[in-house]
């Protein structure tokens, strides 16, 4: 049983958002990924509480690169928990023309066996 949950592959509800607006422009000013993720952080699975929660990331809203682009990975389980703070975050994309591209899980692949 460990091993099938093991194997499983679970997909996750997720979407990118892009730091390049749909003409191809990077997207100003450069820590704007970070700042959204900031504004975002209180939004946690279990309260998000405690003395340092303003120093890390939300699950559901949080920084990342892609292809040497800033971008922001957005979990669709916010919108069930807080859908004001969903909407912020889709609005802030549409507002800034920014490209949103829907994520997929990929199997883990095994080490090469040496």
């Amino acid at each position: 049983m460990a091993e099938l949950a093991k194997n499983k592959i679970e997909l996750h509800d997720e979407f990118f958002i892009l730091g390049i607006t749909s003409n191809g422009k990077q997207f100003r000013p450069s820590d704007w990924a970070e700042r959204l993720c900031g504004v975002m952080s209180c939004f946690n699975p279990d309260g998000g509480g405690g003395r340092n929660a303003h120093l890390q990331f939300s699950p559901y809203v949080r920084p990342t690169v892609m292809n040497g682009v800033r971008s922001v990975v957005v979990n669709t389980k916010l919108k069930k928990l807080e859908p004001m703070a969903f909407n912020f975050v889709v609005e802030f994309a549409k507002d800034n023309d920014l490209q949103v591209i829907e994520a997929c899980a990929l199997p883990e692949r095994e080490p090469p066996k040496a």
